[in-house]
């Protein structure tokens, strides 16, 4: 019979995997549903809305950085109080962090159906492409709250020991999207309004029930409770450890819309989609990353909490070695598979699926070093050091790959856009290896 594990156990490699599977997995599928939206999208309305979808998403990625910041920053105060044995005051944090996200993500729902013309507008798209655009984003942003708060559950369900749970969630709402994508797309025929629908249903399924269930009694360590008063430094706090991610997750959301300026000009619309196509792709692999740092974050988190630092070297090492196997894994899959992947989404336009491919197959380079930095910033997360996190992140997701996007396209055209990001990874790594070496001694990893 499996030992159960909770944040205190030891961790070898195969109890650090079974881990973290469950979150990994949980962000694939993920990312597998969003690349049926694009397949549905792609495959039965076309390229023109495939390239509306691409041009509006991203700003919702940007708003929804904010419940990633709560979640990533916040599960590492939580993690941290538990290991001081301080379990209340944890589960008043937690709830303090939940009501706040949930009341932003109100205001943002807001402003975002509200503004949906002028933001198409701002982002170029005129005709066809911006009726698509504002009809696909003003739905996107009635859910935008939901989606904050899915993004934030994903974190806090790993401080409370329960992975499981939350890929079991993730994959009901995934299916949720996924199912209703063939019905309102296929099926109604509803277009790219059936498409947003599903995806906001999806990411309510994906909302609701965590509320549900951490406002119940349950068998984990958190539960929503009301909060005792305002903890302003906690929030704080938060908010620093988690900037980090929002910086990489808000850069990546400016950087594709930089991609899609810099398509528009080169190649036009053709560009755009075949951008999204390589972002959907992305996806799958990023999550697997990002899902094993999100995934052990919680457990540096405890036994750095818990002064541990026998058990804090032990996931260091094994963490270090786990990421830079799978980024040479990754890259390799990504290269062989490039020709499956694409042609799901293209092969009925053999010119977008010759773009695309080419595309992908430059850009899949960047996973031999993105696994480290993402898990290098994570963490620093986890330490509950948002400066050095956020330092890495900026570093990466905004400064290398903006710089990258602009003058790597002056010498190789549009190659240098596919190579932007690849690019970008190898000073990041740099980055990433000087902050390990200089912090190892403070913390004792």
């Amino acid at each position: 019979m499996a030992v159960r594990l909770s944040l205190s156990s030891h961790f070898t490699y195969r109890r650090l995997l079974r881990f973290t599977l469950p979150t990994m997995v949980m962000m694939v599928f993920m990312s597998l549903y969003s690349i049926v939206d694009g397949v549905f999208v792609s495959n039965f309305v076309g390229k023109t809305a495939l390239a509306a979808v691409n041009l509006i998403f991203p700003v919702s990625m940007a708003l929804c950085t904010i419940g990633f910041m709560v979640g990533t920053g916040g599960s590492a105060v939580v993690a941290r109080t538990l290991g001081e044995g301080k379990e209340r005051l944890a589960q008043e944090y937690f709830s303090l962090l939940i009501f706040l996200t949930l009341a932003v993500g109100g205001v943002l729902s807001v402003l975002g159906v509200a503004f949906t013309p002028q933001i198409a507008l701002a982002l170029g798209a005129e005709g066809q492409l911006l009726e698509d655009t504002v009809r696909y984003g003003r739905i996107l942003f009635a859910g935008q709250t939901a989606f904050m708060l899915q993004s934030a559950f994903q974190c806090f369900f790993v401080a409370a020991e329960r992975p499981g749970l939350s890929l079991r969630i993730n994959i009901a709402a995934g299916l949720t999207n996924m199912v209703l994508d063939g019905v309102f797309i296929a099926g109604f025929q509803w277009g790219l309004a059936g498409a947003a629908t599903a995806t906001v249903l999806g990411e309510m399924v994906g909302s609701v029930i965590p509320l549900v269930y951490f406002a119940r009694r349950n068998g984990s360590l958190l539960r929503l409770r009301r909060p005792g008063r305002f903890y302003g430094g906690i929030v704080g706090q938060a908010c620093l450890n988690g900037s980090s991610e929002m910086v990489s997750n808000l850069s990546a959301s400016l950087v594709n819309i930089l991609y899609n300026f810099q398509l528009m000009a080169l190649v036009g619309e053709d560009g755009v989609a075949a951008y999204g196509v390589i972002m959907y792709v992305n996806f799958v692999f990023v999550g697997t990353f990002l899902g094993f740092a999100l995934g052990s974050a919680p457990l540096v988190s405890y036994h750095y909490g818990a002064g541990n630092r026998e058990e804090l070297h032990n996931l260091f090492a094994m963490s270090l070695r786990l990421m830079a196997g799978a980024g040479i894994v990754l890259t390799l899959a990504a290269e062989g598979a490039s020709a499956l992947l694409v042609g799901a989404f293209a092969s009925y336009d053999p010119e977008l699926y010759q773009l695309t491919l080419r595309g992908f197959r430059l850009y899949s380079l960047a996973f031999l070093c993105m696994g480290m930095n993402l898990w290098g910033s994570a963490f620093f997360t986890a330490l509950n050091n948002g400066a050095v996190s956020a330092a890495i992140a900026f570093l990466r997701a905004l400064v290398f790959q903006v710089a990258a996007v602009l003058l790597l396209p002056l010498a190789l055209d549009l190659d240098g856009v596919w190579l932007a990001v690849a690019a970008a990874e190898v000073p990041a790594l740099g980055v990433t290896a000087c902050f390990l070496a200089a912090k190892r001694k403070k913390y004792g990893y």
